[in-house]
């Protein structure tokens, strides 16, 4: 049975752990389902870093997760990716640097970790710039809107948790 792996983002992490949040119940669903599941559970230092903006590091569930570093090798597929990017929205390279937005990265991470097939997020602009990043260079990774049921997005007819 092949592994199925989740690199969850700084927004999942965000609604499952606020109860007041329209998407909590959706987000505390997948989580769920995931471990019940199976599902190896991957969080990158990147989310980690947004996440302890308005949180603290304790809060996260981080005996469910693995740490998954950003390196050398994500740097390179990041910027790559944001090259493609800014070329698919005309936006010039030069003569400034352009800061790589750190969903590009995230992807790049889940592109390069060869256990990560899916990425979940409620991020509505992550969407657009995976569409973007695919269409360009083709990703292995499969995104997940936690916006949808975990049920849906996995076409189960009726899963209890």
């Amino acid at each position: 049975m092949e592994l199925k792996c989740v690199l969850l983002d700084t927004s999942f992490f965000i609604r499952m752990l606020n109860s007041r949040d329209e998407l909590h119940q959706n987000t505390l669903n997948y989580y769920k389902y995931f471990l019940s599941q199976g599902f190896l559970l991957k969080i990158s230092t990147i989310s980690i870093a947004e996440y302890c903006v308005k949180g603290d590091i304790s809060e996260l569930p981080l005996k469910d997760v693995r740490v998954l570093p950003f390196n050398f090798d994500h740097a390179l597929r990041a910027g790559k990716f944001a090259s493609d990017v800014f070329n698919h929205k005309n936006r010039s390279l030069l003569p400034e640097r352009n800061i790589i937005p750190n969903d590009t990265k995230l992807f790049a991470q889940a592109d390069i970790d060869p256990q990560v097939n899916f990425y979940a997020t409620s991020d509505g602009n992550s969407q657009g710039v995976y569409d973007m990043i695919n269409k360009a260079t083709s990703v292995k990774f499969r995104m997940i809107n936690i916006r949808l049921p975990y049920n849906e997005t996995f076409a189960l007819l009726d899963f209890p948790l």
